[in-house]
């Protein structure tokens, strides 16, 4: 799970594109809150037992896209407690839609790393944004199916991760982004209070192997080999 100290400045950073600005920012104070609280009371009382696997797949330095399954809500707490700060002492960004950005909620994920992205219409600014994220080394997350599906399949990954993994590799020389692909799986399928979870973190892909020359064709090739490394550790990791 992620954790700050409480006397760390604040990490911020953003970027303006045409007056459109997208940016997000870690607050020490809450992260040192929030995340404790979840990992030693509600997870243990709402959840019977988690599992994570594979925790040694995951590169403790250098640019890296996080690309886990979608099944609930609880996912975006369940990838910090598998792979954030008490695992790596990495902080992580996420990628989320603009619907979970409203209200309270959005609040509180945009000062834990979040941002937020239009994906029928997403922008230049946004696109950009996560690229410079990745330029400055930073361990981002994006769920690459695009919403959240309550059954035991993966499924079609959205081109965009693949893309903008392409673009910021070939606008840096030698960036070496990784990508590791994640399963989670709640047993009921939609989690309850006394439901099972099973995390398993795969080997991670290396996105300079894919930069052959058009860019539209290696996304697609990046792609369809991280589908296939989802659906192996996914059914795998079966309950």
């Amino acid at each position: 799970m992620l954790i700050l100290d409480s006397n760390q400045s604040s990490t911020k950073m953003s970027i303006s594109i045409k007056e459109t600005q997208v940016n997000s920012d870690i607050s020490p104070l809450l992260a040192s809150i929030v995340y404790p609280l979840g990992q030693h009371l509600v997870l243990p009382f709402y959840f019977k037992s988690l599992e994570v696997i594979g925790q040694e797949n995951l590169p403790l330095q250098g640019p890296v896209i996080l690309a886990p399954t979608h099944r609930s809500r609880w996912d975006a707490i369940m990838i910090p407690f598998a792979t954030g700060r008490y695992v790596t002492r990495r902080d992580l960004r996420f990628m989320v839609t603009v619907d979970e950005m409203k209200g309270l909620q959005g609040w509180f994920i945009r000062h834990l790393g979040g941002f937020a992205i239009n994906q029928k219409h997403p922008t230049l600014s946004t696109i950009r944004y996560g690229v410079e994220l990745l330029h400055q080394g930073e361990m981002l997350v994006i769920f690459p199916e695009g919403n959240i599906f309550q059954d035991d399949q993966v499924h079609p990954l959205k081109l965009g991760l693949g893309r903008l993994a392409i673009q910021a590799e070939t606008s840096q020389e030698h960036l070496g982004i990784k990508i590791v692909p994640i399963s989670v799986r709640y047993n009921p399928i939609i989690p309850c209070r006394g439901s099972s979870v099973k995390i398993k973190i795969g080997s991670p892909l290396s996105v300079a192997d894919y930069c052959q020359g058009s860019p539209k064709k290696d996304a697609q090739h990046l792609i369809q080999d991280l589908q296939l490394a989802l659906n192996q550790i996914d059914q795998q990791e079966a309950l």
